[in-house]
């Protein structure tokens, strides 16, 4: 017998996914995930349970591995969650664990899996006045298309990235770039995606986006509008007019509503741009990386000429601020009624800082959004609809590693959750390509039985951490994130 068939011989196969690898001994498979321990398929991360002892600062000893104090393991405390479970994909057999628990008084049943997902994506929240992009520019990671910009919200712009049809509709390197992507936006790791036509952006969840090399600081407090309606009273008396540079709607508060309250004296300004209503101007300017998300850097190119016959006279003195305050200049009209730069009166400093104060710290929200659909289903119950009825009518939780999901209205049970409220390390991916992520159903035993679920395969917290699952039995103990952090 060669050398090269008794090395082949000596692997052993995964079943833990499609692909199917033949893993050597001392070696992982190709998705990072299961390995072979001295001829076992073991998952090599731990199964991760959720304790508050760990959040209080206390200790988590082993069960069985140490001294019984006698206490009883489970309850409310402890919580099994999805993260390095393993997964029972196709689900031709119950999921890999299906725990009983005594929360109040009740008995409740936890069934957690590790699901494969080819049908994901994550929706990217950026906050941030720049613009990276027009809607439906394609966003790329590694020169691969990965997904689109959808839409402008208040303070923030959204990517939505993965998708099936990047996932496994494109080429090989499409689907692979885009799970790689995936991967490492879900465990809050930084990735650079390029849009065409538009900006550089480094995109980490929990941390400011860094766009075209500039690090963000600011959400912007509102816009022009909102911006004059909330310091109106600030201003008044200390400046004859203020306008507030904003790419979507840029404030006079001379002409606002906030100003006419205050009787504010007109001014004879004129803005460019589409006047929408008193004192809010659309497009008075191109979408930008300059004042308040526009193209510009110098204020002034927004103003036509002034009229006397409204209120314009020289001396009169105009402050220009963005929605972030970090953009502000001073100006006074000369004789020729053309607005000239100034020092920044002191006393009109404490209105700018502020705006600046008001400004939430701008940052990049991660969410992944996935169906629990199909034969995933069938690893939790034998009528696999009944699971998605009961999800609906809000009889059985949802969560992704210990994290609470927002589940879609309509057919199936399409989520959404926030990636910094789970574990660290909670995602995985197997080469088909696709993403890996934990999910839990919890629902009281009497209703499980009801649905049809796989009632003979229940075991306890204890059993659990005693004696693990198919694929080893190694525990970690982490703080419980269902209460969120903060």
């Amino acid at each position: 017998m060669t050398e090269k068939r008794r090395q082949t011989e000596e692997k052993i196969r995964c079943d833990a996914c499609p692909v199917m690898c033949y893993i050597a001994e001392g070696k992982v498979g190709a998705c990072d995930r299961y390995a072979n321990e001295n001829g076992r398929i073991v998952r090599c991360d731990p199964l991760t349970i959720l304790h508050r002892r760990v959040e209080q600062g206390g200790e988590i000893r082993p069960f069985m591995a140490t001294e019984w104090d006698g206490q009883m393991v489970g309850g409310d405390d402890v919580f099994v969650s999805g993260v390095g479970s393993g997964t029972t994909y196709p689900d031709y057999k119950p999921a890999p664990f299906i725990v009983s628990r005594e929360v109040e008084g009740a008995d409740f049943i936890t069934v957690v899996t590790e699901a494969i997902f080819s049908y994901c994506g994550v929706k990217v929240k950026i906050d941030t006045d720049r613009h990276l992009g027009h809607e439906a520019a394609t966003v790329r990671a590694e020169g691969e298309a990965i997904g689109h910009v959808t839409t402008s919200e208040y303070g923030s712009q959204m990517l939505s990235l993965g998708g099936v049809e990047h996932l496994t509709g494109g080429s090989k390197a499409e689907g692979r770039v885009t799970c790689d992507a995936l991967l490492k936006l879900c465990n809050r790791e930084a990735v650079e995606l390029t849009i065409d036509g538009g900006a550089t952006v480094e995109v980490q969840a929990g941390q400011p986006p860094v766009v075209d090399g500039h690090r963000e600081e600011r959400m912007r407090v509102g816009c022009g509008s909102a911006t004059i309606g909330m310091f109106a009273s600030q201003w008044h008396g200390l400046v004859d007019e203020v306008v507030v540079v904003d790419d979507h709607i840029t404030g006079v508060v001379s002409e606002h509503q906030a100003g006419k309250v205050l009787d504010w004296p007109d001014t004879g300004i004129r803005i460019k741009g589409r006047r929408s209503t008193p004192g809010r101007y659309f497009q008075v300017a191109q979408p930008g990386r300059g004042w308040g998300g526009t193209d510009i850097e110098d204020p002034l190119t927004i103003l036509n000429p002034w009229l006397a016959k409204k209120g314009a006279r020289p001396g009169l003195t105009m402050l220009m601020v963005s929605t972030t305050g970090e953009q502000y200049g001073y100006y006074v009209l000369d004789d020729n009624l053309e607005p000239q730069p100034a020092p920044l009166p002191d006393t009109l400093k404490p209105s700018v800082d502020l705006i600046a104060e008001n400004c939430e710290p701008a940052l990049c929200t991660v969410m992944f959004q996935a169906g629990a659909g199909g034969s995933l289903r069938s690893g939790v119950t034998k009528n696999p609809v009944q699971l998605t009825r009961s999800v609906q009518a809000l009889k059985t939780h949802v969560t992704c590693g210990g994290a609470p999901v927002f589940v879609w209205p309509g057919g199936g049970i399409t989520l959404m959750v926030d990636v910094t409220k789970m574990p660290d390390g909670s995602f995985g991916h197997v080469p088909t390509p696709a993403l890996v992520a934990p999910l839990e159903f919890t629902l009281e035993r009497e209703h499980y039985r009801a649905l049809g679920g796989h009632d003979a395969q229940v075991r306890s917290v204890a059993d659990v951490l005693a004696t693990g699952g198919e694929y080893g039995g190694a525990v970690r103990a982490v703080s419980d994130t269902r209460r969120g952090k903060g």
